[in-house]
């Protein structure tokens, strides 16, 4: 299940226009930005390459034996189940414009990639169904969810009048049916990271770890896009040397001769496996950017998350995280604070391997504070610094964002063609990464707002 967390960006911006500012007032904004600036097409991704996963097979068959055989909830799965043969899939409901070709393309990475049979039909027939519906309706139900999968149905009528027991993965000795339901009313982006992290989860695991770097097994959000960590764990749990109905012990018996045919880059010495993060981390985390919440209680769990991480001498993403979450729930209450925390999750995120995408999210949030403090080199060189990875890993909302704030840093500095480049180049990913274009234009609108050549400006 893919959780509403909020976007960072969001936060930084809504509280930099009071937090920020040296000023004491709110900054003024001007709509003569928007109006030199027809927004552009919509902007989409050509097929990259993708990195392969970079640690050991003794690690990652840890990996998959927690994926596998735990739901996230902490539950236990008794046995492997997958499915068996092809593997048909169908859209349903208001399909989203969008939708049909980021199907394709994910369709066709897992033929390639992961090795399974996999295929749309326009029948009715279908191994995995993928309704599309109003957020609104879908959250009525499950609140805390952008998107989720269930088993043993192929149709939200068939999920609201199914018994618990139906909808229950632990009971599964083998998969036929699953559905996905995904809200019709949200950004593009959105909505091809729900059909990424859900479709792999009825193909495969369906549990999240937070110490996994480089996946989207993971409920930080970080990883949008299927991975080449997730296309080998979703090529192993179709491997013929496994089957419906194995156990765990069979299954870690049988996944080392996997991994070796699948990633024989991978036989080599690692390092032991992460620490197993503690449910109270999560459910910090999760109180922290969940829904619902009042803000001083989402700041004390974002600090009971980090001290549970410190506490437990973590270098690695999960710390980073925490300082990320404090930082975002800090920024209007404390913007010292929450500058000191990107800081600190920027360098500790730089000083380790393979962190680099979550390194481009800290300094986002670095470069925000440097435009708005009036240094637009430093805030050039944190985006410049950040885009190349951002745009490898297809984050249309992030990279928007950073371009944003680098158009503003250019404009500042006088150099008006350059930011007019960067700021339609900004839009076009913008309309793919964000909800509307209102929504595209209220942000190019913050973003100006935070520039002192903005702030400037009384009423």
């Amino acid at each position: 299940m893919r959780i509403r967390v909020p976007s960072y960006f969001v936060a930084c911006i809504a509280a930099c226009l009071g937090a920020c500012s040296a000023h004491s007032e709110r900054p003024v904004t001007s709509r003569a930005v928007i109006a030199s600036v027809d927004l552009p097409p919509m902007r989409t991704f050509a097929r990259h390459g993708v990195a392969p996963p970079s640690r050991s097979n003794t690690e990652m068959a840890q990996d998959f034996l927690d994926l596998a055989f735990r739901l996230e909830s902490g539950r236990d799965l008794p046995v492997l189940t997958r499915f068996e043969g092809p593997v048909r899939v169908r859209m349903a409901g208001p399909v989203p414009a969008s939708a049909p070709a980021d199907l394709g393309k994910l369709l066709s990475r897992l033929r390639n990639e992961a090795g399974i049979d996999i295929r749309q039909t326009g029948g009715s027939e279908a191994e995995i169904a993928i309704e599309f519906l109003p957020r609104r309706t879908m959250q009525r139900l499950v609140p805390r969810a952008a998107c989720f999968v269930a088993p043993r149905v192929g149709s939200w009528d068939e999920y609201r009048s199914a018994g618990r027991n139906r909808l229950d993965w632990t009971t599964l000795s083998a998969r036929s049916r699953s559905a996905i339901f995904i809200p019709n009313d949200t950004a593009p982006q959105e909505i091809r990271d729900c059909l990424h992290e859900e479709l792999a989860q009825a193909l495969g695991p369906l549990n999240d770890l937070y110490r996994l770097p480089d996946s989207v097994f993971n409920d930080d959000n970080i990883h949008t896009i299927l991975t080449g960590f997730d296309m080998l764990m979703l090529r192993a749990y179709y491997a013929p040397e496994l089957a419906n109905g194995m156990r765990r012990a069979e299954v870690a018996a049988r996944l080392p001769r996997v991994l070796a045919r699948l990633n024989p880059a991978g036989e080599r010495s690692g390092i032991a496996p992460l620490d197993p993060t503690p449910p109270a981390f999560g459910k910090a985390i999760e109180t922290a950017l969940g829904p619902g919440t009042f803000p001083a209680r989402r700041r004390k769990a974002a600090r009971d998350a980090l001290d549970i991480a410190l506490s437990r001498s973590w270098r690695d993403a999960r710390t980073g995280f925490a300082w990320l979450a404090l930082g975002r729930l800090t920024l209007g209450h404390d913007a010292a604070a929450a500058r000191l925390a990107f800081t600190q999750a920027s360098t500790l995120y730089h000083s380790q391997p393979g962190l680099a995408l979550q390194a481009a999210h800290a300094d986002m949030q670095l470069a925000v504070f440097a435009l708005a403090n009036g240094a637009p080199e430093q805030a050039i060189a944190l985006v410049d610094q950040s885009t190349g990875v951002v745009a490898a890993a297809e984050n249309a909302a992030l990279l928007a964002n950073l371009l944003m704030v680098k158009a503003e840093a250019l404009d500042l500095m006088g150099r008006k063609a350059e930011a007019q480049a960067a700021r339609l180049d900004s839009l076009g990913w913008a309309r793919y990464g964000f909800a509307s274009d209102a929504e595209v234009e209220a942000r190019l609108l913050n973003v100006a707002a935070l520039s002192p050549a903005q702030r400037a400006r009384r009423p």
